[in-house]
């Protein structure tokens, strides 16, 4: 499972441990996009420390620069939710965990709101796998679905792992979720998107060509009842999120402090 390969002992460099008082703070937990790692998600994490919350980014196993890649990290992108309940469950027994927040860069969009109910269809899954709809390009792992192909052929285990896409990996602790340049929307049910109850927050870029607002972020915003959104700007770029020389330097910074003031309107 995937879950199994979380990076745990990273923990402690991302995720506060309390405040000086001794108060509970409450959590959010940070999703990367496709192929990066919970490092490089400090533009997030640190306007979200700032507003005084435990946050943990973990490195989702599989599909991170730090540990390498695996086919299933890109293409079974339902384990993803997977591995923050798990995270959550290895801090519970440490300590008690206040309310819970989920926020996601790129795929990591999907992560968050697919801890809230949101659901991918296997159907379309499974045409892409077979090759009858067309995978998008995948820059940091070009041939994963060949990949994948020759490490699980057409067999029942492939059927098992793409009927266990269609589960409900909802966590009824995430109370709030905050989407940025949200991935897989087209590949979400809308009928599972009218079931998530929490308040979402999305931010996208209007000049993003990798998750365009047509394809990816409008089925988030259309069909989640509790979703409000912007635009980040209209030049800003999906990597504007990760470059080193962004098109929109501020873009980052506007985006995180949204986010602050988000989980401060919703988890209190």
């Amino acid at each position: 499972m995937v879950t199994s390969g979380i990076r745990l002992d990273r923990v402690p460099s991302v995720c506060t441990s309390g405040s000086r008082t001794g108060r509970r703070l409450h959590l959010v937990v940070v999703s990367h996009g496709t192929g990066g790692s919970g490092s490089n998600m400090e533009w997030l994490v640190r306007p979200l420390r700032r507003a005084g919350f435990r946050v943990l980014a973990l490195d989702h196993h599989g599909n991170n620069f730090v540990d390498g890649y695996e086919p299933e990290g890109f293409l079974h992108v339902w384990e993803r939710p997977l591995d923050i309940s798990f995270a959550l469950d290895a801090l519970a027994r440490e300590q008690p965990l206040g309310a819970v927040g989920a926020a996601g860069f790129s795929l990591g969009g999907y992560t968050a709101v697919a801890l809230a109910g949101a659901r991918v269809d296997p159907k379309l899954l499974c045409a892409v796998r077979t090759g009858e709809v067309p995978l998008p390009q995948i820059p940091e792992f070009p041939g994963a679905l060949e990949a994948l192909r020759k490490k699980y052929p057409q067999d029942e285990s492939s059927r098992s792992a793409l009927d266990a896409a269609a589960a409900d990996f909802s966590d009824p602790r995430v109370r709030a979720v905050f989407q940025v340049a949200p991935g897989v929307g087209s590949l979400v049910t809308p009928e599972s998107l009218a079931t998530v109850q929490v308040p979402v927050g999305i931010r996208w870029g209007g000049a993003d060509t990798v998750n365009p607002y047509d394809i990816d972020t409008r089925p988030y915003m259309e069909h989640i009842p509790t979703a409000s959104g912007r635009s980040a700007g209209p030049d800003v770029r999906h990597d504007d999120f990760f470059a080193s020389e962004p098109a929109d330097p501020a873009a980052r910074d506007r985006v995180g402090g949204d986010a602050a003031a988000f989980f401060q309107q919703h988890l209190g």
